[in-house]
């Protein structure tokens, strides 16, 4: 073998040594970050209007093996955590099961270069979505839909006002002594006088103020800290620090109640399904629709079932103040 042979092949080995050795360190110190797999699962269909959010999704992880499960939430999030170290390379085989809807199967390969959790988002075709199921005999039309609910809020009213004097007795010119209770600075014989009063059950004070009215006020001083903030009972106190003093409490009463206000919107229809959002403190959610011509009110009941159509919500989550439901007609009714 010549010389540039042997020194060509040496440079072969030594750089396989290189590789494998970084492959091992690489291997040692990989941290299986993508253990986690999160995903969601939708509706498929071309309009990304129609790719409602699917619920109750039954999902199996496949991995050497093992099989782990989940199911999705309203919101169609699934998060499955493969135990152990999945390392670069490896597929997780993920089926998706629901009744309404066909079998589907993602092989999920992990990567090596992702620094993150694997997203996945699974589309399931609707059974039967081949026929159009419009194309029945006399379906039943379902009309002018409107969603109706309460709201309950506290509403406060200025049922009135209180006012009330009281008298703060003193002698003025006297030396304090040490004695207390004393002038501010220290120097003055002073007095203590309060009043206290009541706005009653399911009443507050609001604005309150007091004030002296009568006698040496400049040698008096008030202390707001009983009352500056209202409330069901407030009291005023002042200090009088030269002759006997007058002061008056003044403060207007407001009775807090519950306040019940049905509200309507309309919700927003795509295909043979429909959407609405209401707040989160919505009560009594119902849908008002005409059907064959009658309007009749539907309750949502708990499991969100109605005779025309299937609802699922998602409520408050990843809203603000808010609800999402989503409704699919069910076969032999359209919009």
């Amino acid at each position: 073998m010549s010389r540039m042979g042997f020194t060509t092949w040496i440079k072969v080995a030594v750089a396989g040594g290189a590789a494998t050795a970084l492959l091992i360190i690489g291997l040692r110190h990989f941290q299986p970050r993508w253990s986690i797999i999160q995903g969601a699962v939708i509706r498929s269909d071309s309009d990304v209007r129609k790719q409602l959010p699917i619920a109750g999704v039954q999902i199996i992880a496949n991995y050497r093996g093992s099989n782990l499960s989940t199911e999705s939430d309203a919101t169609g999030y699934f998060r499955i955590t493969i135990p152990g170290n999945v390392l670069p390379g490896q597929t997780v085989n993920l089926s998706f099961d629901h009744s309404g809807y066909k079998h589907v199967d993602v092989p999920v390969t992990i990567r090596f270069h992702s620094s993150l959790r694997r997203l996945v988002i699974a589309a399931m075709p609707p059974v039967g979505s081949e026929i159009d199921p419009d194309a029945s005999a006399a379906p039943t039309v379902v009309a002018n839909i409107r969603v109706r609910y309460t709201v309950n809020s506290e509403n406060e009213e200025n049922v009135g006002s209180a006012v009330r004097t009281f008298e703060v007795a003193n002698q003025g010119n006297l030396p304090c002594h040490h004695q207390a209770p004393c002038s501010p600075d220290g120097y003055w014989k002073a007095s203590t006088g309060s009043i206290q009063l009541d706005a009653g059950a399911g009443n507050q004070f609001r604005d309150a103020r007091a004030s002296c009215i009568a006698g040496p006020c400049p040698f008096t001083r008030i202390d707001s800290s009983g009352y500056s903030h209202g409330g069901r009972i407030i009291m005023a106190s002042a200090l009088d620090w030269a002759g006997s003093a007058i002061f008056l409490l003044q403060a207007e009463v407001f009775h807090t109640s519950i306040v019940s206000e049905v509200r309507e919107s309309h919700p927003v229809v795509f295909g043979r399904g429909l959407n609405f959002t209401v707040p989160s403190t919505a009560e009594g959610v119902t849908l008002v629709a005409e059907l064959g011509g009658a309007e009749i009110v539907f309750p949502l009941s708990p499991n969100l079932d109605m005779s025309w159509a299937t609802c699922t919500a998602r409520i408050g989550a990843n809203q603000i103040n808010a609800s999402v439901y989503q409704c699919e007609l069910k076969p032999g009714y359209r919009f």
